[in-house]
Parts: C-alpha cells; sequence; structure tokens
C-alpha cells in the first residue's frame, strides 16, 4: 500500500533506530545513501534498498563483509554503483566475500572460488578465471508433454478479446509524488512485450493496474481483456485470465507449502493451496512439474528449495492453468546459465503453441526469449 507512505519511517530514521543517529556523511556519500536520508523506506527502488542495507552493514565496522547475490535485479546504473561502492569499501580495508555469477565481478575482487557441483572447478586469482559463456546447446522443452498439455482442456481457451491490456492517460499518484505520468499504452491479443527501465521508474506500479492489485485502477481509463476497469467485474475475473510471477512472490507462501502445493495453487490464484484438487488437476499439476523437471521435488517445501529452484517452482504456478496472459516480473533472478537457456526456450515454445499473450520485465537484454517482438521503456514514470 504506497499510499502508508506518509506513516512510514524514513531512511534516516531506519539508521537512527539501528543506533546511528548521527551517521558520517562521508560513508553516506561514499554508499549514495546521503539523498534518501529522508525518503519513507516503503519507496525506496531495489537499488536503493541495497544501499541502505549496505550502510547499515559498514556502519558495524566489519572486518568482513558478505554479499548474497547482490546485484539481483539491478539495473544497469544500480549494478554500477555497488561495483564502484564495492570497490570504495575495499580500499578502506574491508575485506570482501562476493557471492555472485562469474560475469559480475567488480575490479575490487583479487580471488575467484567457482563451484560446480558440490566441487571447485576453478580456485585462484581473478586474472586466470575465465567465465563459461551460455550452454552452446540448449535443452528443447519435452514435445510429448506439450502434446499432452495441447490436449487438456482450457479454461480460457475460448474467450476472445482483441486488447489483453489498453491504458489512456493513465495517472498514479501518491500525495505529491508522481509514480506514473499519463501514461497510454495498448497490448493486442498475442503480442510479447518486455517492459524495463531503471529501478523507481513505476514498472512494478505499471503490472500492478493489470494484475488487479492496485486501487487506483477504478480512477483511470484501464481496459484488461476488452472489459473497462470497475464495471462490475471481480479481481478474480481478471486474476484467472493472469500468470503472474514477481521477485518477492515465494516469500507470502506459508514455510510448510510443498512443491506440489504451491503449482497447484496457480489453478485457484491464491498463496496457498486450500482445496484438493481433482485426478484431472493433479494430472495437469504432474505433467507441468515433469516438463520442468520438478516431479522429484513433489514433496519437497518450497523453503528448503534454492532460489533457482524456488523461481522454477513459481514459474510452474503461473503456467499451470495455460493463461491467456504470462506477465513475467525478472522470472530469471536466481538461474543459472542452464536454467535460465532452458526457460527462454519454454516461454517461446509456450506463446508460441498456446497463442500467449506476453508482458515480460527484465533488465538483461540476454533473458529475453526470441518470442519478444515488441518494447517499453519506462523513465521517471
Amino acid at each position: 500500500n504506497a499510499s502508508d507512505a506518509d506513516q512510514t519511517i524514513t531512511v534516516a530514521q531506519e539508521l537512527a533506530d539501528a543506533g546511528y543517529p548521527d551517521p558520517d556523511p562521508a560513508l553516506l556519500e561514499a554508499l549514495h545513501v546521503g539523498p534518501l536520508l529522508q525518503k519513507p523506506l516503503i519507496q525506496l527502488s531495489n537499488g536503493e534498498n541495497k544501499r541502505v542495507q549496505l550502510a547499515l552493514a559498514v556502519m558495524e565496522r566489519p572486518q568482513l563483509l558478505i554479499l548474497d547475490n547482490p546485484f539481483l535485479g539491478l539495473d544497469t546504473e544500480g549494478r554500477a554503483t555497488l561495483h564502484h561502492i564495492f570497490n570504495t569499501l575495499a580500499g578502506q580495508g574491508i575485506q570482501l566475500l562476493l557471492i555472485t555469477g562469474g560475469h559480475e565481478l567488480p575490479d575490487a575482487i583479487t580471488h575467484v572460488a567457482q563451484l560446480e557441483h558440490g566441487r571447485w572447478s576453478y580456485l585462484g586469482p581473478k586474472a586466470g578465471f575465465h567465465p563459461a559463456g551460455p550452454p552452446r546447446t540448449q535443452q528443447a522443452p519435452d514435445a510429448a508433454i506439450l502434446e499432452k498439455l495441447r490436449a487438456e482442456p482450457v479454461e480460457n481457451a475460448h474467450e476472445d478479446f482483441t486488447f489483453a491490456v489498453k491504458l489512456e492517460h493513465t495517472t498514479i499518484r501518491y500525495g505529491e509524488n508522481t509514480i506514473l505520468d499519463d501514461i497510454s499504452w495498448q497490448v493486442r491479443k498475442g503480442e510479447r512485450w518486455n517492459v524495463s527501465g531503471p529501478n523507481g521508474a513505476g514498472k512494478s506500479t505499471l503490472l500492478s493496474l493489470i494484475t488487479a492489485d492496485n486501487p487506483q485502477a477504478y480512477a483511470n481509463e484501464i481496459w484488461l481483456f476488452d472489459r473497462r476497469r470497475g464495471t462490475g467485474e471481480t479481481i478474480w475475473d481478471i486474476k484467472r485470465k493472469i500468470g503472474f510471477v514477481s521477485p518477492e512472490l515465494h516469500l507470502y507462501f506459508d514455510t510448510g507449502a510443498t512443491v506440489f502445493d504451491v503449482i497447484a495453487s496457480g489453478l485457484f490464484d491464491t498463496i496457498g493451496l486450500f482445496r484438493t484438487p481433482t485426478d484431472e488437476q493433479t494430472a495437469i499439476v504432474t505433467l507441468w512439474m515433469q516438463l520442468l523437471s520438478l516431479h522429484e521435488l513433489r514433496s519437497r517445501r518450497l523453503v528448503q528449495l534454492s532460489t533457482g529452484g524456488q523461481r522454477m517452482v513459481l514459474l510452474a504456478r503461473a503456467l499451470i492453468k495455460n493463461p491467456p496472459m504470462l506477465i513475467l516480473d525478472e522470472p530469471c533472478q536466481g538461474l543459472d546459465d542452464e536454467q535460465t537457456a532452458y526457460f527462454r526456450e519454454l516461454v517461446t515454445t509456450l506463446c508460441e503453441t498456446f497463442g500467449t499473450t506476453l508482458i515480460y520485465v527484465s533488465h538483461y537484454q540476454q533473458e529475453l526469449p526470441s518470442c519478444i517482438d515488441h518494447w517499453l521503456r519506462l523513465e521517471n514514470g
């Protein structure tokens, strides 16, 4: 609820509550946190939030700073800023242990240890390390499983529409802050869009209008599947036509939820499984688990999986009802190169097989499926 921002604490209050009411101005400048001091925490972008977390860690004056995938979800500018910060911290004598992909190593890093299947595949100076490129051969989705899924009845298959999304002069404001400024946009049935832009540009707010999660949709002229918002439809009428993945989605599931439960919940658009699937629905869940190589994890709890494993489960949840529109927000966060290559191929195959409309948010060109045919870039709303 971004409208609650006036009642939430600011960055300065967060630092004070942590025991740093008068932080070193030089440190704040080095971490690019100074301009954020009076900003509510709830309004921070991904990159801004990471800089505040870094400030809190560095103020403890650690000898060793461990950073687990700090570049995830950051735009080009945000990643460049973090590179500069890490180089500055290393220059101040703080030892860094950076857990990340081999393609994102700041200049301050001197040594590399690469793990593969629980063993070191490289251990030594950075100068001798050469990260592997993307897989040369991509495993194609299993054609036999796809054919079975194609034969399954799809709830939304017979619904027709011209525009999946149509926004006319849409503006979203919270107090004096304008998040989206006079946005008009049309997504026709079957189009596949990439949405990009810097952290804080308004992408998440734009998606919240489409997924029926933003009440300001009723104050604007917004059409979803050829029906204007506010004409008697429920949010469930909209959500049943959309498969959705976001970087935060796994946080909302109960810690006891199994892989099967999470995937099956996509059939009912719920965060958790609250009804027993029919035999036919169970068979569909099993097919999707087989397609994404998740069938052996059926009874494992979601929280027990790696970040990449959790992401593949949530992707299966989004795909399970074969919706007419997929909204994939940074879907490859946490996936390795091989998983990313397979997922890109899978998305393209599904869109082409079922005629699925796609909105795909990513900062990384190399993550985009080949089916993308339209582009939208947001800057400052």
